[in-house]
């Protein structure tokens, strides 16, 4: 009954009108498919998801490119996974309601929640329930410390900020370096530490350090004085796409045009609402996906995703993807079964997860370690023409 995963990605060019793909559109409660739930032969993976309010670039991506995967799964006959979303509109309360709504439903493996905070709130109920849980966005490090069966394919803050100083230093991007933060996210916070700890091992000058909260979140004029006057030639936004785009407007009103330098946060900027992407022109950012890559299996994903939603695909979307294909190595591997409970199922995943290797969109020959980490590196980008082309 099972086919080899092998022959699952190779199949990837033959799936042609895939049942599902373009009427399950993301951004309603519930995306989902019932491929192979008719049969009752398939496994049940939930996530929360902003699918609405500030966050929904982020969580419809997320519901949009784990439906591609699983419908390609599906379609290969073997391995069947049906999937249902439920909307968090990254709010922890709202995220800790979807998730009793999810083993309401007969979850069995979760994709825990898209963004941080929701994702730590519903956390510790899934390490209780013994539902394993593969995040694809969820980055910070208390989303999986202390929990043996909650696992990112993301990469974790401290990854981020750290890597983001080497690159910078060693692409010799920038002499003086500003820092915008978000001083009451654990996302923000978390990159902003280890960057500023590795941009002292890499000899980058730091000379604007600035915050702002959520209700200081529209007027950045203070932080931008700060770093234009102080000569930064540079600035660094361990930030989301939303402020990330009001800092770029207000800096250009100001006159002041230095690099800009995100994270994972800023990939959907061009898709902000009334915000002039010319302004993105030469943004840079480390992400682990780049939808202009040639290979076979980046060129067929973006190429469904375009045709499905009229939109390129980003990062989450891509990590999304692949988290749904990793699930299908392991319980290919674990030789899984749609009737094993969830505790059984949590075991079976947790002993795959910390012992495979995975090729996919966001990464290859990735690995996890005990702690729920991913090993895999990333990508360096810039925007170009209203694209994101790799540097």
């Amino acid at each position: 009954m099972k086919k080899s995963l092998s022959m699952l990605l190779a199949g990837l060019m033959l799936v042609g009108t895939l049942a599902g793909c373009g009427g399950n559109t993301a951004g309603t409660d519930n995306a989902g498919t019932d491929d192979g739930s008719a049969s009752g032969a398939a496994f049940k993976i939930g996530g929360t998801s902003p699918l609405t309010g500030d966050a929904a670039i982020y969580g419809n991506a997320v519901a949009r490119g784990a439906q591609i995967a699983a419908d390609e799964i599906n379609a290969q006959g073997g391995i069947q996974i049906e999937l249902k979303f439920e909307d968090d509109e990254n709010n922890t309360e709202k995220a800790v309601n979807a998730y009793n709504n999810l083993k309401d439903w007969g979850m069995q493996l979760s994709l825990g929640s898209v963004t941080s905070k929701p994702c730590e709130a519903i956390s510790t109920d899934i390490n209780t329930d013994r539902i394993f849980a593969l995040t694809p966005s969820a980055s910070s490090v208390a989303t999986t410390e202390g929990k043996d069966n909650v696992f990112q394919m993301c990469f974790a803050d401290p990854n981020q900020g750290t890597a983001s100083a080497e690159y910078i230093a060693d692409q010799k991007l920038g002499t003086k370096i500003a820092i915008i933060w978000k001083n009451d996210d654990v996302y923000s916070t978390g990159i902003h530490d280890k960057f500023v700890a590795e941009a002292e091992n890499k000899g980058l000058e730091i000379v604007s350090d600035t915050t702002f909260t959520d209700g200081s979140a529209t007027d950045f004029s203070v932080q931008l004085n700060d770093a234009k006057d102080k000569g930064a030639d540079l600035v660094f936004l361990p930030i989301y796409y939303t402020p990330a785009s009001l800092i770029l407007t207000q800096a250009n009103s100001m006159g002041y045009a230095p690099k800009f330098f995100g994270v994972d946060g800023m990939d959907g900027i061009l898709g902000v609402e009334n915000f002039d992407v010319k302004l993105a022109e030469g943004v840079m950012l480390l992400t682990p996906f780049n939808a202009d890559a040639t290979d076979e299996k980046t060129v067929s994903f973006v190429n469904k995703y375009k045709e499905a939603y009229s939109e390129v695909p980003n990062q989450f979307a891509a990590d999304a993807y692949d988290c749904i294909y990793a699930y299908a190595q392991a319980l290919e591997a674990a030789g899984a079964t749609p009737d094993m409970s969830n505790e059984e199922l949590c075991d079976a995943m947790i002993a795959q997860f910390t012992s495979m290797t995975f090729n996919g969109l966001t990464g290859e020959n990735m690995t996890w370690d005990s702690t729920g980490a991913v090993s895999k590196s990333p990508k360096g980008m810039v925007i170009e023409n209203g694209a994101y082309v790799g540097m």
